[in-house]
């Protein structure tokens, strides 16, 4: 055995688990474990400007591929209670992150000693599991049922929270024998397989909902070889988007009462089973319960037993793992071949609509429309482009309007939505996707919760393209207020008086300069005002990421006042700009318009 301070035990531990990738800020209270980092090499570490920020960035690194687990680093006190909006992001998507924080010593714990709180309390909502360990030779165990926890079942963050005189406790400890703990997770029974498929094959429009934890379990190329053996069509979630390719002919639409396409909604209400796999009924999803429910027979499969039935009580349930029970299902129905029924009509039927109920995105209005940028972006950017995003008529607008090729490009926040995540988890995406092209989405007021983290975009050479459209409004919080009838403290609009701008423009009055902040950071920018410009503007922007390699900001500035459509029911949208009624009115849609 060899005889070490608990932070060089945690270190080696870290390596061992595969978490060998960490943004944070140290501290005095976490100094001793950045020495032990520091002492070791093995683990990269990415110094972010706010521990908020490097816990999204931990949460956008875990999101890059399967079994990642993105660490979060910060000293004691407010270091951990700025956590909290990454943890609940985090365990609000079903990811798994790692958060560590120093502590004041052991004896002053009950002391209100300085920056001393109880983290592990504050945590305990937003976490699977956190712990304040008080003893240096439990600190092994701690990690090891973390790492546990994190990975089995329904995958989540946790937090530990570490005493400076724990840190720095000499323990004994065997790095070699040390092995990470078993991990755990439902699998379905080849009778509930049997079970499901049954109900499948009763029915004349079965649909598959594709929730995120076909992605978490990494199951995306067994989903796709599911939905082509059965002939049946598949609407992911917004978590699940890119679960099969957006062209693919059985991709049949986002549904839900914002995040949606038309041909979604439209084919969704034509359906009568739905078998849901690793999603959650979010609201989002489903609008009114009655209009979703009414006249389907519903399955629901879920790694976590608490989901089913949460919202509403499926005709079957079935708790298992996503990958697990898609094995099964697979199983069960290569066996019964002969007994499936051809769903090839129903499944035209739902590519008829994709080709028929499209919204317009080839508007030539001046300020532009959103919908014109998202039509440019996918002109502009190749089909393995990733892009992240959060909340907001900006998140709205592009889950209607862009197109996903694949698991894990499009990365979004969706249950907690938190403003501000997009850059930082932007930069954990980088760092999870070295050389891949990242594109993020922002509307103005998410890009500026913590545009400070530009700078270590700058800093630690973590190139992508950043997308800000800017109508100097709470664009979604506007929208909403329009059902008080009013329009209060919503616009961010001002006249800047260090940026004078010339005739020609039609930013004045639009606050805050973005070109020059993200300048100031180290970064590239360059604002692009009218939409024959779009294209070019892109083109430069990939150009000066791969020259400096560093973030680039490209602000597009929007009319004022956009209402992106949604509604309180699938079948009761409100779509507030014109329909495409033509082929170049969508000419970036997967099919050609229909009429």
């Amino acid at each position: 055995m060899t005889r070490m301070r608990a932070v060089d035990a945690i270190v080696q531990i870290l390596i061992k688990e595969g978490a060998d990738e960490a943004f944070g800020l140290p501290g005095a209270a976490i100094n001793p474990l950045y020495s032990a980092m520091r002492a070791n090499g093995g683990i990269r570490h990415t110094l972010a400007r706010h521990v908020e920020g490097a816990s999204h960035m931990a949460d956008g690194y875990s999101r890059t591929g399967d079994g990642r687990i993105g660490v979060c680093l910060g000293t004691s006190g407010p270091a951990g209670t700025d956590m909290i909006t990454g943890l609940y992001a985090a365990i609000a998507d079903s990811i798994p992150m790692l958060c560590i924080t120093g502590q004041a010593p052991v004896a002053k714990l009950d002391k209100e000693d300085f920056q001393a709180v109880d983290i592990a309390s504050i945590a305990k909502p937003v976490t699977k599991f956190t712990k304040t360990v008080l003893e240096g030779a439990q600190v092994p165990g701690a990690f090891q049922t973390a790492f546990q926890i994190m990975r089995s079942g329904r995958p989540g963050p946790v937090l530990i929270d570490l005493p400076f005189d724990v840190q720095m406790t000499e323990i004994e400890f065997d790095i070699d024998t040390y092995e990470p703990l078993p991990v755990a997770k439902p699998v379905a029974t080849r009778a509930q397989a049997e079970k499901v498929l049954d109900l499948l094959i009763a029915s004349e429009h079965p649909a598959i909902i594709a929730g995120g934890g076909i992605v978490n379990s990494g199951a995306s190329a067994k989903l796709v070889e599911l939905a082509e053996t059965l002939g049946v069509p598949v609407f992911p979630t917004l978590m699940g988007w890119g679960v099969l390719p957006d062209d693919h002919p059985l991709a049949a639409g986002l549904v839900g009462i914002q995040t949606s396409q038309r041909y979604g909604n439209a084919s969704f209400l034509e359906s009568d089973f739905v078998l849901g796999i690793g999603n959650r009924w979010a609201n989002r999803h489903t609008g009114g319960l009655d209009t979703y429910r009414k006249g389907r027979t519903f399955v629901h499969v879920d790694i976590e037993p608490t989901q089913i039935g949460r919202v509403f009580a499926p005709d079957y349930g079935v708790v298992s793992d996503a990958g697990a029970f898609i094995d099964a299902l697979l199983e069960a129905a290569r066996e019964r071949v002969a007994e499936l029924p051809d769903y090839n009509t129903w499944a035209e039927e739902c590519r008829d609509r994709k080709a028929r109920l499209q919204r317009k995105t080839n508007f030539d209005d001046v300020p532009m429309k959103p919908h014109r940028v998202y039509q440019e972006m996918l002109s502009s950017f190749d089909r393995d482009t990733t892009f992240v995003t959060t909340i907001g008529l900006s998140q709205i607008a592009g889950a209607q309007l862009l197109h996903v090729y694949g698991p894990r490009k499009w990365i979004n926040a969706g249950q907690a939505g938190p403003l501000g995540w997009t850059g930082p988890a932007a930069l954990g995406v980088v760092r999870g996707k070295p050389g891949e092209q990242v594109v993020a989405l922002s509307g103005d007021y998410d890009f500026q919760f913590m545009i400070e983290e530009l700078a270590v975009g700058a800093q630690h050479k973590l190139p992508y393209i950043h997308v800000v459209v800017n109508n100097s409004y709470l664009g979604l919080i506007r929208q909403s207020q329009r059902g008080f009838e009013m329009d209060y403290e919503v616009s961010l609009a001002f006249d800047n008086v260090n940026t004078p701008q010339d005739s020609s423009s039609i930013a004045t009055g639009y606050g805050v300069d973005h070109v020059k902040v993200a300048e100031g950071l180290g970064c590239k920018a360059l604002r692009v005002e009218r939409p024959e410009d779009l294209a070019a503007g892109f083109a430069e922007a990939q150009r000066l990421r791969d020259e400096f390699q560093v973030p680039v900001v490209v602000e597009v500035i929007l009319e004022r006042v956009t209402n992106i459509a949604m509604g309180a029911d699938l079948d009761t949208m409100n779509e507030f700009e014109d329909l495409a009624t033509s082929p170049a009115d969508a000419p970036e849609a997967i099919y050609a318009l229909l009429d």
